[in-house]
C-alpha cells in the first residue's frame, strides 16, 4: 500500500464523525486489509444488558469500509451477512479484522472477523462492494 494513501486513512478516520461517536481506531490497514479497534462501553448495551447489534455493526463497517477502499479507489457496500456469535464481557477491547477474499474490477468480497481480548469470537461477517473506480476524494 502507498504510504502516503496509509497516512491519509490515519489521517481521516479519526475525523470521521461516526467513527468519533463509537470511539472506532484504526489500528492498521494495507491493500485490503483493515484492523479496527473499539471499547465496549456501557452506552452500547441493548435492553438486555448485552452489546447493541448496532454497535457491533459499526464496528464491522469501519473495518469494511477501509479495508475495501484500501486500494485508493472508492468502493461502496453492496451486502453484508453478519453472524453475531457472542454478546462481549463489559469493557472488552474489541478488534475488527477485515481481509480481501477476492477482488476484481467491480467487486470485492471480505472476511470480517471481531474478537474480543480474551480471543473469543464475537462477530463474523461476509461483506460484498461495488468498486466504483473513482478516486478517493482525499486521497
Amino acid at each position: 500500500m502507498d504510504e502516503k494513501l496509509r497516512q491519509a486513512f490515519h489521517s481521516r478516520v479519526p475525523q470521521e464523525p461516526f467513527a468519533s461517536k463509537f470511539g472506532l481506531k484504526l489500528l492498521d490497514i494495507g491493500d485490503g486489509y483493515s484492523k479496527v479497534e473499539m471499547l465496549f462501553s456501557p452506552d452500547m448495551e441493548n435492553l438486555f444488558g448485552m452489546a447493541h447489534g448496532g454497535a457491533l455493526f459499526a464496528l464491522i463497517d469501519e473495518a469494511f469500509e477501509t479495508a475495501s477502499n484500501s486500494h485508493g479507489t472508492l468502493a461502496v457496500a453492496l451486502n453484508m451477512n453478519v453472524t453475531y456469535v457472542a454478546s462481549p464481557h463489559p469493557g472488552s477491547i474489541l478488534v475488527a479484522e477485515a481481509r480481501e477474499v477476492s477482488l476484481t474490477r467491480k467487486t470485492a468480497s471480505y472476511d470480517i472477523r471481531v474478537h474480543d481480548d480474551r480471543g473469543n469470537l464475537i462477530v463474523a461477517c461476509m461483506a460484498l462492494v461495488y468498486r466504483k473506480g473513482q478516486p478517493l476524494p482525499f486521497a
